[in-house]
C-alpha cells in the first residue's frame, strides 16, 4: 500500500474506531503529512529505521523543538504499529526509532494575588451590564475555577451546569465525560452572564444554540477567542508573551496542591488519564516553597 492511502486509513481508523478527538486526529495527520514531505508516496514496505531517523534528523536540522520532534516520533510508532498490526508491512521500523527528550519546563502559573486581581478587575467590568464584558468574566472564572481545557469549555452546553450543586458536566479528551465543581466566584460570574449577557449576545443570530458561551455574532465561542482574551490579560501577569488558556488550568491546579488538595483529587478534577501527568504540578508547588525559603530563610 502506498504510504498516502495508508495514512488515510489510519486517521480513519483513529476517528472510527478509537474515536479520537478531531483536534487529535488532526495533529496525527499534521506529523504524518511531515514525514510524506520527506519520503513522498513511497510503498509502505520500503520505509524503514533509517528513513525514519533521516526525517527526524532534518527536523533538527531545521529548528524544530524536542516536543514537537518528540510528538511526531510517537505518532509514527503509532502509525508504523497499526499498519504491521493491519498486516501492511511485515516489520515495524518505528521499534528502534528513538525518542528525543523533552525538556524539563515547569508549567508557567500565575500567582494568587494577581488571579485575584485579575478577577476583581474583571467584576468590575461586568458590573457595567455590558454583554462582552460579562461573557469574558465569566470565561476567566470559569476557566480559573474548574481547570478545564479550553476545548472543554467551549464545548459546555447551558444544561450541563448545575448551579444549584456548583458542578459542570464537561466532554474531555476521548470523548470521557466528567463533573468538575466549580466555586462561588464562578458560579456568580456565570449566574450574571447567563441572566443579562448571554441574551444579549443570542439575539445576534436567528436560531437558538445550546452553547453557554456564546461568540461576538451569537453562535458558540470558538477556541481563538478563548485564547486571545487569556492571551491580552494574562500575559502582563506572567511575564510571557505566548500564553493561552492552559496558564489558567496550570494555575488553578497549582493552587489547589499549594492549599492541601489531595493529588488524585486533582486528577480527577483535570482528567488527567495518569497521575503521573498531574505530578507535574508538585514539582511547581515545590519550586514555589524553595524560592520563598531562598528568600527568607537566613541560611539559605
Amino acid at each position: 500500500m502506498r504510504y498516502a492511502n495508508a495514512v488515510a486509513s489510519f486517521t480513519s481508523y483513529l476517528e472510527q474506531v478509537r474515536r479520537l478527538s478531531a483536534a487529535t486526529v488532526r495533529a496525527y495527520r499534521s506529523d504524518l503529512a511531515d514525514l510524506g514531505s520527506v519520503i513522498g508516496d513511497a510503498d509502505l514496505r520500503e520505509i524503514d529505521l533509517e528513513t525514519l531517523r533521516e526525517w527526524l534528523w532534518r527536523a533538527t536540522l531545521r529548528g524544530d523543538a524536542r516536543s514537537t520532534m518528540a510528538r511526531r516520533a510517537a505518532a509514527a510508532r503509532s502509525f508504523f504499529g497499526w499498519a504491521h498490526e493491519s498486516e501492511l508491512i511485515p516489520v515495524d521500523p518505528s521499534l528502534r526509532l528513538v525518542t528525543p527528550k523533552r525538556a524539563k519546563t515547569l508549567p508557567v502559573v500565575a500567582s494568587k494575588d494577581a488571579m485575584r486581581e485579575l478577577l476583581d478587575q474583571y467584576r468590575a467590568a461586568a458590573a457595567g451590564g455590558d454583554a462582552t464584558a460579562l461573557r469574558d468574566h465569566a470565561v476567566l472564572e470559569a476557566l480559573y475555577g474548574t481547570g478545564v481545557r479550553v476545548s472543554e469549555l467551549c464545548g459546555i452546553d447551558i444544561d450541563d451546569v448545575d448551579m444549584h450543586r456548583r458542578t459542570v458536566r464537561v466532554l474531555g479528551k476521548g470523548s470521557k465525560e466528567r463533573v468538575v465543581p466549580f466555586g462561588a466566584p464562578a458560579a456568580d460570574a456565570i449566574g450574571a452572564y447567563v441572566t443579562r449577557g448571554r441574551p444579549a449576545l443570542l439575539a445576534r443570530v436567528d436560531r437558538a444554540t445550546p452553547a453557554l458561551f456564546l461568540g461576538a455574532r451569537g453562535a458558540r465561542i470558538g477556541s481563538r477567542t478563548v485564547y486571545a482574551l487569556v492571551a491580552r490579560v494574562l500575559s502582563p501577569i506572567v511575564g510571557a508573551e505566548h500564553i493561552g488558556p492552559h496558564a489558567l488550568r496550570h494555575s488553578a491546579a497549582t493552587h489547589l496542591l499549594d492549599g492541601g488538595a489531595d493529588l488524585r483529587a486533582v486528577q480527577e478534577i483535570l482528567g488527567h488519564a495518569s497521575l503521573g501527568t498531574t505530578q507535574i504540578y508538585t514539582h511547581v508547588s515545590t519550586e514555589r516553597l524553595l524560592d520563598g525559603y531562598r528568600l527568607a530563610h537566613p541560611r539559605a
